[in-house]
């Protein structure tokens, strides 16, 4: 399928949508520190000066300021070792004053990564990125959702698009995004397929997808010959150049419904962490309803 193929897709606007949830969490926000006298707290953990990660979190940072959401900031030496890191969060996690904690992630390979999310307390585990997250995703229990597989959902949901008895696709296994995301599709009847890097004739297994969730890491992966005519494409790739795994031309002349890169996926992780902060304080504060 050529690129310069006029595109049939409709947009599906995650910044529009996330501006929406962005402001209905803001409301919650207030009323939730009107009635208990505290507002809800983010705890944000970095280690290292990584550029993109300080970005990231300074833009959680300011969301969360515009939301009524209080930051506390933790900024580690890059040395940090798995020891150090996991006591730092489980002193946030027995801290009162905060209702949801954030690693940023990597974290860097001399560290263990999975140890340091475990030390999260479940009930504050707003980036869904413990054990016990996944666990409720899959079992259909309370928790908090994986933020960018979340994210996802509610586009799905915005955009009335049927999954039960559909045919979804996940194009990746990460913990915090294919995983998870297969999971909550699994959740409303959709028939998952996982996909990954030694998956034998991927675009046999894509081509079937009614929904295609693309998490693969890799720039411009998937073209539109690759799909079913009308498919739902979700890319959730953000790579140099601000490209995702999907080319986006060739793709949007086949697809019913696609995300932009940047303005899609994106700005849906941050509204939804947000959202599940609120969701925790108001827990954590018992004021729930």
């Amino acid at each position: 399928m050529s690129q310069t193929t006029s595109p049939t897709a409709r947009l599906m606007d995650g910044s529009a949508l996330a501006r929406r949830l962005g402001a209905e969490t803001a409301e919650r926000a207030a009323a939730l520190t009107a009635r208990t006298g505290q507002a809800p707290c983010l705890a944000t953990v970095l280690v290292g000066e990584d550029p993109a990660s300080v970005t990231y979190v300074r833009m959680k940072r300011n969301r969360c300021a515009k939301a009524g959401i209080q930051s506390r900031h933790v900024a580690l030496p890059a040395d940090t070792g798995t020891a150090q890191l996991v006591d730092t969060i489980g002193g946030l996690s027995a801290d009162p004053g905060v209702h949801g904690i954030l690693l940023q992630h990597p974290v860097g390979p001399h560290v263990d990564e999975r140890a340091a999310f475990e030390a999260i307390a479940p009930e504050k585990d707003v980036d869904g990125v413990t054990a016990h997250s996944f666990a409720a995703m899959s079992l259909g229990m309370p928790g908090f959702a994986s933020c960018t597989p979340g994210g996802i959902m509610r586009l799905l949901d915005h955009y009335d698009v049927e999954l039960s008895g559909k045919h979804a696709v996940v194009v990746g296994r990460s913990a915090i995004l294919g995983k998870p995301a297969g999971m909550l599709l699994l959740a409303r009847n959709a028939t998952v397929t996982y996909c990954h890097s030694r998956t034998t004739d991927l675009a046999a297994h894509v081509r079937e997808a009614d929904v295609l969730i693309a998490a693969v890491g890799r720039a411009r992966f998937l073209h539109g010959d690759q799909l079913k005519p009308g498919a739902v494409v979700v890319d959730a790739g953000y790579n140099v150049g601000n490209v995702g795994d999907v080319d986006f031309a060739s793709a949007a002349a086949v697809a019913s419904l696609i995300t932009p890169v940047p303005g899609g996926v994106g700005p849906m992780t941050i509204a939804t962490l947000l959202a599940q902060t609120v969701d925790a304080a108001t827990r954590l504060s018992g004021a729930a309803g």
